[in-house]
């Protein structure tokens, strides 16, 4: 439950290099503020100046943190040790991101706060909340590592049913600044031979294939725009992050570059997958300092656990028990080059 004193407010991190504003409000990273190759300062991610337009629904998942399960299930529903559970369709004919009032509309508690280093947030989520069950608590920090790197933990631990968790970080990037037009001529390199086809209602089809001369390898660097036409509206797919190298138990899961800026970000993760999303749905929203977001204005790198797979018996597991605790952790670092 969310404390009933807790109002909405914005926190800033910053240690004198890069500057983020982060809103108990969804964990939301409404600004991230990076030196290019000059040591010129550029915000980062899309989203609004006040806390209003978050809370009245105008963000389509801007800097948030989705859950309890982040991505689609189909149908909204499951069955978990012969028990069916029926979720919220807010994205007919499915569920997404945890539903109508996922934790990316909750006001978290603030239990650790240190201007210059990190924030910690806090949450509980009840029994049958969203349709899903048990009671989970989930904190989530993101510290400034280092003086141009963030990381995100996130944890949970069901205390009296085993339930699915997967969350994810939903930021949408412009390393060119939040407010500089399309991603298309920024280039990405993702650590994944695979991805999981979807269906036509965007749920995977179960199937696990090669990207290898498809215009979803990203295996090594290559400029979005170039095959984005080939995809139908655009990414929004879910990659295996089956061959990064690792480091302090993450996996390099995607490095992308803007050619303007020279700003590069290396995202490492231990999360088995990541949704690389194109913000095909974004259209004409009035952002920060009245910048208007068009599609592909931005792009999303939300490692997860495999979409849908509390219904798919042949991708990795998103059930935690009682007692168990999900770690998700993501390192963000940007450079320029």
């Amino acid at each position: 439950m969310a404390n009933p004193n807790q109002k909405a407010e914005i926190f800033e991190l910053s240690n004198g290099t890069m500057r983020a504003l982060i809103t108990n409000y969804g964990c939301t990273i409404t600004s991230l503020s990076i030196p290019d190759k000059d040591g010129k300062l550029a915000d980062v991610v899309l989203g609004f100046d006040t806390l209003e337009p978050y809370l009245n629904g105008s963000a389509p998942y801007f800097g948030c943190i989705v859950g309890r399960v982040a991505n689609r299930i189909k149908d909204g529903k499951f069955t978990l040790n012969g028990v069916e559970y029926f979720l919220p369709l807010n994205k007919p004919p499915n569920s997404l991101h945890g539903g109508n009032k996922g934790f990316d509309k909750q006001i978290w508690d603030v239990v650790e706060y240190k201007q210059d280093e990190k924030i910690t947030f806090k949450y509980h989520s009840h029994d049958s909340e969203e349709g899903y069950p048990g009671d989970v608590t989930i904190t989530a920090t993101y510290t400034l590592t280092s003086s141009t790197t963030m990381r995100l933990d996130m944890e949970a631990v069901p205390e009296n049913k085993p339930t699915p968790i997967s969350l994810a970080q939903h930021t949408y990037w412009n390393l060119a600044g939040h407010n500089s037009g399309d991603i298309l001529d920024h280039s990405i390199q993702i650590w994944a031979n695979h991805v999981t086809p979807v269906d036509q209602n965007t749920i995977p089809t179960g199937e696990i294939v090669s990207v290898k001369g498809t215009p979803f390898d990203f295996t090594s660097e290559k400029r979005i725009g170039n095959d984005i036409q080939q995809v139908g509206i655009g990414y929004d797919h879910n990659y295996v992050l089956d061959c990064g190298e690792e480091k302090s138990g993450l996996k390099r899961a995607a490095k992308v570059r803007d050619p303007s800026s020279s700003r590069v970000l290396n995202l490492w993760s231990n999360a088995p997958g990541m949704q690389f999303y194109t913000a095909n749905y974004v259209d004409g929203v009035v952002g920060k300092g009245g910048a208007v977001y068009g599609k592909h204005s931005g792009l999303c790198l939300e490692t997860q656990g495999f979409p849908n797979a509390i219904n798919q018996k042949n991708f990795p597991s998103v059930v935690v028990q009682p007692g168990e605790k999900y770690k998700h952790t993501m390192l963000f670092e940007f450079s320029a080059e």
